[in-house]
């Protein structure tokens, strides 16, 4: 089993939500899902495509995307990380690669959030190398200002500045995925936490 780091307080936890500084409301969220939507309607609706949820981050986003997209598609998921717990990234370490066979698919990578680069670039290739047809992805949060390696996203909902941000499938330290907008420490408790996509 994978090493993991030690949990916070539960205490610690509900604190930092409650100092957060929220950046976008349940309400910003929901008209950035249904503007991706419309855009990747346009992209695949003619496509058949297979729609992979990236986990852990990319959960909530494919749980909001994919009922707004209607038309013929399949879903599956892979796991795959540069994090392990971590707020930096290092190798990509496969946990669960998708199911399904990407031969001659049109896939489309559903991501919480587009921070280096690297990951996301990363699985483009694997599922390329897997013998897709095509590789879209979608990201909810594009953080522009950290791009090391020139990756886009094909469809992204919001951009965001270089902060430690959480909630909608982005994490502080496990916890906070579920929360309904997006929120980023405090900028001075950034620093001490490391920085970076949680």
């Amino acid at each position: 089993m994978a090493s993991e780091s030690p949990r916070p307080d539960p205490a610690h936890v509900r604190e930092v939500a409650r100092r957060a500084e929220r950046l976008y409301t349940r309400e910003e969220v929901e008209a950035a899902y249904d503007r991706m939507a419309g855009e990747l309607t346009e992209l695949l609706a003619e496509r058949d495509p297979l729609v992979v949820a990236v986990m852990l981050g990319g959960l909530i986003p494919a749980g909001q995307l994919l009922p707004r997209l209607q038309f013929p598609l399949e879903v599956d998921y892979l796991h795959a990380t540069r994090y392990r717990g971590a707020t930096r990234g290092g190798e990509l370490a496969w946990i669960v690669e998708p199911r399904r066979c990407l031969a001659g698919r049109t896939v489309l990578l559903v991501d919480d959030i587009l921070d280096e680069g690297y990951t996301l670039a990363a699985l483009v290739e694997a599922c390329r190398a897997a013998g897709a047809e095509a590789v879209y992805t979608a990201v909810l949060l594009d953080k522009r200002a950290a791009r090391k390696n020139g990756f886009q996203a094909t469809v992204a909902g919001l951009p965001v500045a270089d902060r430690y941000v959480f909630g909608c499938g982005m994490d502080y330290r496990g916890y906070l995925r579920n929360l309904p907008g997006i929120y980023a420490l405090p900028p001075k408790e950034e620093v001490e936490e490391g920085g970076g996509e949680g």
